[in-house]
């Protein structure tokens, strides 16, 4: 059965409104439309003396529209400012700040009072905010309000203006236009044209027209044009009326949905245009201006050879250009300095063939980072070839070499970086290819596959030593920053392979190379890091101690839907652990196989990772160890006559606690390894 969405469009004094959004444009063929959105603002108030902020949000959830990401852009103005807005399940931002010299230029907006953040794919929601430990209360005579707002690509052109004064504000009066995309219905065109009494396709030479994001709408066939949601909408387009679009330089004739274009009597039809017939011997003048005709195509052809070359090497030239600016020159040396190293510098070209011009086909998965395309390298080797949407400039003469730090990572449970290529204005990164999709479609993907306490313990262990590794093995040491359970992939075996470097930084070696950028996914995200905008290694402890509350609870980290109590999922386990409540949010999985008092030494670790403040969280070597010692308990059951020997070992060493007959054990790590070397 068809479910159609309801357009809801309001009349408001003379003028059409959806959810508050002033709607602007609809467009029929298309499928677009155009509304306006109100924009955030962030003022000082000499009155008060206090900062005034104005949030601005928009819903479009259960509706048939979606913001535009190919039409939008986010827009940030002003000084002393952290905006970052949510957007669907994830945060973007950016932090601004004004020199003594600053001075802001028309029409570039890159950090110096202004930034541009791309908008990702698929929005219906998003929310902006200011961080109010950063504000223009000093500067406020110079720079009296910062904004933040979503605005169509080609609507705005940065103006120096905006930043000294309220211009931005007046110029829009409080309001941007956006452009979003719309559909019928969420059923495919196969499903919709199953029911004729919903079908909404009713003209008469029309079609159904496929979304990417899903869902179908209407078009007028090839040839007509008009309105194909009413009865004979779609009317003949005229070809024969409009040479431009339809050229014809003989008979045009007008057909239904087509037209027909024939050579007048004496000429005859070469390659869709009417030449003049010749005969075999032509009179001297015929001959000069045949002579003349072929030294001018001649001469044409010379010259688009030449622009052709030009252009070629023009090309060249730019991949030059961002081959050195990534670092490729320091990459090759380093390279040539190491031996063995298997790290491989692509050409565009290659990955191009790999992914058959980056089929949409070949998608195999997408995120603010990026997109990421299954492709198949030479000696028929799948790869996965990841396109990023932005590149910071301090980090673009350090990425070469940057990359082949990373290539050096050699752990079975983080994914290989094999290579990258750098002659494009972004760089693009090649990693091994895992076939079994990832943890999140694991937990959450709706199918009733079991999932044992021994698996999901075995998973976590392995992430843990993953993370682990990149923060005490590496060197130097790698913070990953978007640690989730969606970029822990999992092989045939389901094994995990940490993935998505992405939002990955070296660990900085002074204050002014701390990221400033707030990044990383909403429900894993570390207080601490958007409170100071520090990314350190405890910030991947805590985002993995909300992976663990997804692997005990079979719960989402974050639910925008719920009461505002609710909507986090480390709120709801931090205050049943607080009401001795843990059972009642446990995963119905796991919870009555006789595991609770496991669950609840997970449970415990996953508290000490959620710490507020990351110095009295533990490590992740820690944690890998903490997880390695409950994993070998679950694995080994002990007999009758064992138990003594271990109550009597406990004795002497210590314990928690001995928690059932059926051989599960919560002990410490010394005893562990006491009983490991025999002692």
């Amino acid at each position: 059965m068809q479910t159609f969405y309801d357009f809801k469009i309001d009349c408001v004094s003379s003028k059409p409104f959806f959810r508050g959004a002033e709607v602007t444009k609809l467009s029929v063929s298309d499928g677009k439309a155009s509304m306006n959105m109100n924009i955030s603002t962030y003022c000082y108030d000499p009155s008060s003396g206090a900062m005034r902020s104005r949030s601005a949000s928009a819903d479009f959830s259960d509706s048939p529209y979606w913001i535009s990401d190919r039409d939008n852009k986010v827009v940030v103005i002003g000084c002393q400012t952290l905006a970052y807005m949510q957007i669907n399940f994830a945060l973007t931002g950016c932090v601004l700040t004004c020199t003594e010299d600053f001075s802001p230029v028309d029409g570039v907006c890159s950090g110096a009072g202004c930034c541009e953040l791309d908008f990702p794919n698929g929005t219906w929601y998003y929310s902006s905010y200011f961080n109010e430990n950063y504000n223009n209360s000093q500067i406020w005579k110079t720079n009296p309000c910062s904004y933040m707002a979503v605005i169509e690509t080609k609507s705005f052109n940065f103006n120096a203006t905006y930043v000294n004064s309220t211009i931005f504000y007046d110029t829009y009066k409080g309001v941007t236009p956006v452009s979003l995309d719309w559909i019928i219905s969420m059923d495919s065109c196969d499903d919709a044209k199953k029911n004729t009494t919903s079908y909404a396709c009713i003209s008469g030479n029309s079609k159904c027209v496929s979304e990417p994001k899903g869902g179908y709408r209407c078009a007028c066939s090839d040839g007509y044009e008009g309105n194909p949601y009413i009865n004979d909408g779609c009317k003949d387009i005229d070809e024969c009326l409009d040479n431009t679009t339809y050229p014809c330089n003989g008979i045009c004739k007008n057909t239904m949905g087509g037209f027909t274009c024939s050579c007048y009597p004496g000429s005859y039809m070469t390659d869709g245009v009417c030449q003049t017939n010749r005969k075999s011997r032509f009179p001297p003048a015929a001959s000069f201006v045949i002579g003349g005709s072929i030294g001018l195509v001649v001469l044409v052809i010379a010259i688009a050879c030449a622009w052709f070359i030009r252009e070629r090497r023009k090309l060249q030239r730019i991949k030059q250009h961002y081959f050195r600016q990534h670092g490729g020159m320091l990459l090759f040396e380093e390279m040539k300095s190491q031996q063995g190293v298997t790290f491989k510098i692509f050409s565009e070209e290659e990955l191009q063939q790999a992914t058959n011009k980056f089929s949409e086909q070949q998608i195999i998965g997408q995120g603010g980072n990026g997109i990421v395309y299954k492709g198949l390298i030479k000696g028929n080797i799948e790869v996965a070839v990841k396109r990023c949407m932005t590149i910071d400039d301090a980090k673009k003469k350090e990425f070469g070499k940057e990359m082949l730090i990373l290539s050096q990572i050699n752990h079975k449970n983080i994914v290989k970086l094999l290579g990258c290529c750098l002659e494009v204005e972004v760089p693009m990164l090649v990693y091994e290819f895992v076939p079994n999709n990832t943890l999140f479609h694991l937990i959450h993907g709706n199918h009733d596959q079991q999932i044992s306490i021994g698996t999901r313990l075995r998973i976590a262990h392995e992430s843990a030593e993953a993370l682990a590794y990149l923060h005490s093995c590496a060197s130097p040491p790698i913070f990953h920053g978007d640690v989730k359970s969606s970029n822990i992939l999992l092989d045939a075996n389901l094994s995990a392979k940490v993935s998505d470097f992405g939002a990955s930084i070296l660990a900085p070696t002074d204050e002014s190379q701390f990221v400033t950028l707030v990044q990383g996914t909403c429900g894993y995200l570390d207080p601490e890091y958007m409170r100071t905008c520090q990314l350190t290694d405890k910030s991947d402890v805590y985002s993995f101690g909300v992976v663990l509350l997804e692997l005990l609870t079979g719960k989402k980290p974050i639910n925008l839907f719920a009461p505002e109590h609710e909507k986090s999922l480390s709120v709801i386990f931090l205050i049943a652990m607080d009401e001795n409540k843990l059972e009642d949010i446990l995963d119905e999985q796991i919870k009555n196989d006789g595991n609770l008092g496991c669950l609840q030494e997970i449970a415990g670790l996953a508290k000490w990772c959620l710490e507020m403040s990351g110095v009295n969280r533990p490590s992740m070597k820690e944690v890998g160890e903490k997880l390695d010692t409950l994993r070998k308990v679950t694995q080994h059951p002990w007999e009758e006559h064992n138990l003594q020997e271990l109550e009597s070992l406990l004795g002497e060493h210590g314990t928690t606690q001995v928690i059932s007959n059926t051989g599960n054990f919560s002990i410490e790590e010394n005893v562990v390894m006491g009983l490991k070397s025999g002692r």
